[in-house]
């Protein structure tokens, strides 16, 4: 008889046999550099983009939900301030940007609704999806002609849900055009932008206000985990929405706050000089690009995340695997986080980068494309 968890087995055999098993890897982070079992690596896979992550001071550490005891003056400072950054007269903090788009979601849709999502969102995005009672639908990456012809399907209200930059393969969504379209059909926008957010745009309004439309997206969600360099996410939208999220959103209402000096670490970030950071990491994105360029990578990516397409899921491996041992760490990505054969490395540019260590990373890249037959 077999054991009740040989299908656990059986489907690690299957994981390891397709070269997808992951294993965790325990690291210490300092800067620009990743230490791995004592060898230090240029660290390319930080999503603190302006460099602004420092080790934090433990002031009072939270541990009620915000509608019990939970709810530090802080977060109303921090709110305010994030949904004037977003053009919005609310803003809701989240314990993760993961759990900022399940609450999003979910509050807004119902079961005669449609929700038309791009094809390459955020696994949060899809997940929230999933938990909606809503119809779904998704429509092809970046494809306007498609969101326009599935836009055309009845519900009682449409909700189009799409990332700013895609966070693996570093584009921007068609903003423009997808706001006309919800315009056009009275559908409501959802904007993830955890990776444009305080890096795109005017002073890192984020990427609608790089297309110059942030009074046509309805509810933002977002994360501070990435370039603002702290921990958490929130969602910016109407008075109305926010006071909803507040009263129905289950993972903000069933969980605990966010600790109070987090937050207060959030305010400092965001009210600091990032802009001087902001434009030497736009300087530093050029020139990993222009460079990945000039020996042979095809680049299509504008923004921070730069992907490196490989296709095989072992050559990925053993890219990555040839990076790693000449000092460069950025990860291999696979399925199921990307279509399988179309596995890649993620390159991710912050400004902890220096002038040195892009041309270093290059050359390494340069001799690894040569080796694998990527360039």
């Amino acid at each position: 008889m077999k054991p009740r968890t040989s299908f656990i087995s059986k489907r690690l055999e299957q994981i390891k046999k397709a070269n997808l098993y992951r294993t965790l890897v325990y690291n210490k982070v300092s800067g620009p550099y990743i230490t791995i079992k004592g060898k230090k690596l240029i660290n390319l896979s930080s999503n603190d983009y302006l460099g602004l992550n420092s080790t934090p001071t433990l002031s009072q550490i939270q541990s009620s939900s915000r509608l019990i005891s939970g709810n530090d003056v802080s977060f109303k400072k921090l709110e305010n301030n994030l949904a004037r950054h977003k053009s919005k007269n609310a803003a809701l903090v989240f314990p993760t940007g993961y759990m900022a788009n399940l609450g999003a979601i979910s509050i807004l849709t119902q079961k005669n609704d449609l929700i038309l999502s791009d094809e390459f969102n955020h696994a949060s995005i899809i997940d929230a999806c999933r938990l909606s009672n809503a119809k779904k639908t998704i429509y092809k990456h970046n494809d306007v002609s498609d969101l326009e012809k599935k836009l055309r399907k009845k519900a009682q209200r449409k909700f189009v849900v799409t990332e700013g930059i895609f966070s693996m393969n570093g584009d921007f969504a068609r903003l423009d055009e997808i706001t006309k379209l919800c315009q056009e059909n009275n559908a409501f926008l959802l904007l993830d932008d955890a990776h444009g957010d305080f890096v795109a745009g005017k002073d890192g309004k984020g990427s609608a206000d790089h297309f110059r439309v942030t009074k046509n997206v309805d509810i933002y969600t977002s994360s501070m985990s990435k370039a603002l360099g702290v921990f958490g996410g929130y969602i910016a939208a109407s008075n109305d929405i926010i006071d909803l999220a507040v009263n129905t959103s289950r993972p903000f209402i069933y969980t605990s706050a966010l600790p109070s000096f987090l937050a207060d670490m959030a305010l400092k970030r965001f009210l600091s000089d990032r802009e001087k950071k902001r434009l030497e990491l736009w300087s530093k994105i050029e020139q990993f690009s222009k460079g990945l360029q000039s020996i042979g990578y095809k680049m299509e990516s504008p923004s921070q995340i730069m992907p490196v397409i490989i296709g095989s899921e072992r050559k990925a491996l053993e890219f990555g695997k040839y990076l790693k041992n000449n000092g460069i760490f950025a990860q291999p990505i696979r399925y199921p986080t990307v279509s399988l054969g179309s596995a890649r490395i993620r390159i991710s540019v912050t400004n902890w980068l220096s002038e040195d260590m892009i041309s270093k990373a290059l050359d390494i890249f340069e001799k690894a494309g040569k080796k694998f037959g990527i360039t």
